[in-house]
């Protein structure tokens, strides 16, 4: 075969196999939203400079901002189980992150800073005044650092399985970098976002990680992390991609040493490392209050939600 056609060849194969994969990555997408499990027309947009920003508004009383853990496959879908309880006493928002679930998910580098001005912009431009907010885990470490550079904004901190300080500091190298690139490529990168995200993987997420205790009620919960990973304007690779460089890190430390805010720990007792972790906040913070509880892991405000609102009335009983 002569050069010319091996080159032919080679273009053909390339081009087809492209074509193929881009065809599958469509299939995954679509199939993903078939049940339509995230459709809810009585949310708002929030028009951020850099995305829309999809958020719910319930109830009555002293404002509440509700966080999501930071995760492609995390939304406001994480508190649904305690919405309403928290809406009978509260003016409660619950929104979905930049990258996240019913959001805009942009082509841009997701930084802590990033995420820092949008919960600032959002308190400032939606909720009109100071607020208290509840975030799951590394979103912990936005609403921390937003509360470090406007400390007019945020009254009360509720952190719920906050990040290990240690780990939340690591700063990207090569090996990161070349992971990131890798992700953020237009065909084969969301074809291994794919792969990466796939319904098995999120379903082992909370056997492993989310719930102490998982059973198979909980399948519904599964495909709505995974529509949440496939759904939105943009590509959430953009966001694994930010993630896997550890752009979204910060010095807590640093930012924790000037706050003077209530800041109040709930950790899952079965979660790796809850005491570890809870102490080193309280090292560094001595007035930081921490409870824990039981038969939970990451997400106890899904998986025992009566006994997360226990814990949640008595820090909050002065807004009730």
């Amino acid at each position: 075969m002569s050069l010319k056609k091996k080159i032919i060849t080679g273009i053909t194969i390339s081009s087809t196999s492209a074509l193929v994969i881009h065809i599958i990555n469509k299939f995954i997408y679509y199939s993903a939203s078939l049940d339509n499990l995230l459709d809810n027309p009585s949310g708002a947009y929030y028009d951020w400079k850099f995305g829309k920003i999809y958020y719910k508004k319930m109830g009555k009383g002293y404002p509440l901002l509700l966080i999501h853990d930071l995760n492609t496959y995390s939304s406001g879908h994480e508190w649904n189980k305690v919405l309403k309880k928290l809406s009978m006493t509260n003016t409660v928002y619950r929104i979905d992150l930049l990258g996240c679930g019913r959001s805009d998910k942009p082509n841009l580098t997701y930084t802590n800073y990033l995420y820092a001005q949008l919960i600032s912009d959002f308190i400032k431009r939606v909720i009109g005044q100071k607020t208290n907010v509840i975030a799951t885990g590394e979103s912990g470490a936005f609403a921390i650092s937003a509360c470090n550079n406007d400390d007019s904004i945020i009254k009360k901190i509720i952190l719920i399985n906050p990040p290990d300080i240690k780990e939340v500091s690591k700063i990207p190298n090569k090996r990161s970098k070349v992971s990131a690139n890798l992700i953020s490529l237009p065909i084969i990168g969301t074809f291994l976002y794919n792969i990466l995200t796939r319904k098995t993987n999120i379903e082992n997420l909370f056997k492993e990680l989310y719930f102490s205790k998982y059973n198979i009620a909980e399948d519904e919960l599964v495909q709505t992390y995974y529509e949440a990973a496939h759904m939105g304007t943009g590509s959430p690779r953009y966001l694994l991609a930010s993630l896997n460089s550890h752009y979204t890190t910060v010095n807590l430390k640093h930012c924790l040493k000037s706050l003077t805010n209530s800041i109040y720990l709930i950790m899952g007792k079965d979660k790796d490392k809850n005491d570890e972790i809870a102490d080193s906040y309280q090292s560094i913070m001595p007035s930081i209050e921490s409870e824990t509880i039981d038969r939970t892991k990451q997400l106890p405000q899904l998986e025992r939600p009566d006994e997360f609102m226990k814990k949640i009335e008595i820090f909050l009983e002065d807004e009730f």
